[in-house]
């Protein structure tokens, strides 16, 4: 696994940004892509203030904050990707995109050189299959906020071979986190767990048993999780919590998992959290007000 040493990581958004930084730390060259140079910029600020403040915490070095960065090499076009030894796919969790990506990615990587998937939710067996390098694909489904969540979900499809996995694995045991192995099921481990729990908090906010505040404190308070689900809603955002329900309830077609509509109507509103400034809570003032 020594030969891995250039990883190529698309997608400067939240989670791509956070990929890049965790590999950049752990001695990785990364090459950081994006269609958008606006995007690309703001990744990589992005990444520069949060490694900021893990010198202000003291968990990094002024010198490993700027080996990181000066690691990370920001390109908007696949060029670069010719050198990457392992790439990871970071874009929006829509398979379409992800599917064209992959088609384009495909031409520039080496033959020889490994590719994954963030997604969140998408059968890996099936993006897999609709590459070049069926056996040399997995998902590496890494949590929100990268730098600081330990858990990654290693997920094979049905032809991922055991080189690609071990190769996997030695990457996210590089970046000091745990690994946890999930089947190749609609959401996998994680979200097939945590999605069901914020629509069935949607549907309380739509039927009126609660509002966002009640609902928020009551989870908190009495079920002592750190964020309210409808709070951890908008920090995920509104539109990925659609699209994973969405993948859930097509592809278990179960009814327990149908989306709720006041979580579709939010989504088509745009008001998908944080991100777009309001969701289930409204962040354009000094505090977060809910919206409902």
């Amino acid at each position: 696994m020594t030969g891995i040493r250039t990883i190529g990581v698309i997608g400067a958004g939240q989670m791509g940004n956070g990929i890049a930084h965790v590999c950049a730390l752990a001695g990785f060259d990364v090459v950081l892509n994006d269609v958008s140079a606006e995007r690309l910029e703001a990744g990589i600020k992005t990444i520069r203030r949060n490694m900021d403040r893990q010198v202000h915490r003291e968990m990094i070095t002024d010198e490993q904050r700027d080996i990181g960065m000066g690691r990370i090499n920001a390109v908007t076009t696949l060029d670069a990707f010719c050198e990457v030894d392992f790439c990871i796919e970071a874009a929006t969790e829509k398979e379409a995109v992800k599917r064209a990506i992959f088609d384009s990615v495909c031409l520039k990587l080496p033959k020889t050189a490994m590719l994954a998937t963030n997604t969140s939710s998408i059968s890996i067996t099936r993006l897999g299959a609709s590459t070049d390098r069926p056996e040399r694909f997995i998902g590496l489904h890494f949590m929100n906020p990268v730098p600081l969540m330990k858990l990654v979900e290693v997920i094979r499809g049905l032809a991922t071979d055991q080189q690609t996995y071990e190769a996997a694995v030695h990457i996210v045991e590089r970046l000091h986190k745990r690994v946890t192995n999930a089947e190749d099921f609609p959401a996998f481990i994680v979200n097939r767990v945590l999605m069901p729990m914020i629509n069935e908090a949607v549907y309380t906010l739509y039927e009126g048993v609660g509002t966002v505040e009640s609902i928020d404190t009551a989870m908190k308070l009495g079920a002592n999780h750190p964020m309210g689900p409808l709070e951890l809603a908008d920090f995920i955002g509104l539109d990925t919590c659609l699209s994973i329900m969405q993948v859930l309830h097509d592809g278990l077609a179960d009814t327990k998992y149908r989306p709720c509509p006041l979580l579709v109507k939010y989504v088509e509103a745009g008001w998908v959290g944080k991100k777009a400034g309001r969701g289930f809570y409204d962040y354009r003032g000094e505090t977060p007000v809910p919206t409902r």
